[in-house]
């Protein structure tokens, strides 16, 4: 799932070389933290959150698919 995160953050960011996703599991799920630069950080929210969304939307369709829920947080 991070390998997942990681491709669709750095397909749409300018600098995909600052792209960072860190794994935290916790009891019942497994929280994906995406840290961009600043700068890109409009680009992996989209207008209105729609991009955000989206991409959490293909991680719980894909965690589904694992049996396991996963969460996304985008950190600035």
């Amino acid at each position: 799932m991070r390998e997942l995160i990681e491709a669709i953050a750095k397909a749409l960011v300018d600098n995909p070389d600052q792209v960072q996703v860190r794994s935290v599991e916790g009891e019942q799920s497994i929280i994906l933290e995406l840290k961009v630069h600043p700068s890109d950080l409009g680009k992996v929210i989209g207008k209105q959150g729609r991009t955000a969304r989206s991409i959490r939307t293909i991680l719980g369709a894909a965690g589904m698919k694992l049996k396991k829920r996963f969460s996304l947080e985008i950190l600035e």
